[in-house]
């Protein structure tokens, strides 16, 4: 039973469900939840409301935005969760979130740009890092999974992205990084983990 419960991919089903849940109490409240939670310089660097880092991953514009990142998040999400495990899964993605939202912060900070940004798609591209990293070094080879195919999964959606209208690709170079990071951290720890029992 326990094994079991370490194959469903239940970090990403509950992440999927609050971003949803969320998304459905913004449609009641207007703007309210955007104006307290989207990433903007003004509230993070003067009002230092430092958790608007976190809140504007689970916020999304339309029923297209979240749908998007909702639909990777879950499959990719599941099939990293069940090799990583629920917790370090966890881990990376508020930390591939967090990652790309701080890149997005600084360029913001660069362009003065005062403009807020809200989405999950930071951490759901540091999902994708993540997978570069477990391809790469993972001592447990993936099946069906090649670094070549996960380079052009990247490159396809960076692309959409800097082709895309109103895209913080900031967020997304940033979290694709520190999910990469992440991943490569955990992938050596693990390398490192097994020479010692081995």
């Amino acid at each position: 039973m326990l094994q079991r419960w370490r194959n469903w991919p239940i970090v990403s089903g509950a992440l999927v469900a609050v971003n949803v849940i969320v998304y459905v109490i913004c449609t009641f409240t207007g703007s309210l939840l955007y104006e307290r939670g989207s990433l903007n310089i003004w509230g993070v660097m003067v009002e230092r409301e430092y958790g608007r880092i976190i809140w504007s991953m689970f916020l999304h514009s339309s029923v297209s935005h979240i749908f998007n990142n909702m639909f990777i998040l879950f499959f990719l999400g599941a099939m990293i969760e069940r090799e990583t495990g629920h917790v370090r899964y966890g881990i990376l993605y508020f930390l591939s979130g967090i990652g790309g939202n701080l890149l997005s912060l600084f360029g913001k900070l660069r362009t003065n740009d005062f403009s807020g940004s809200i989405g999950a798609s930071g951490a759901v591209f540091g999902l994708d890092g993540v997978l570069l990293a477990m391809v790469l070094f993972s001592p447990r080879p993936m099946k069906n999974v090649t670094p070549a195919r996960v380079i052009l999964m990247i490159a396809y959606s960076l692309y959409s992205g800097f082709t895309g209208y109103n895209v913080d690709n900031a967020a997304h170079i940033g979290g694709l990084l520190t999910g990469f990071l992440g991943g490569t951290l955990m992938c050596l720890i693990e390398r490192r983990t097994k020479r010692t029992r081995g």
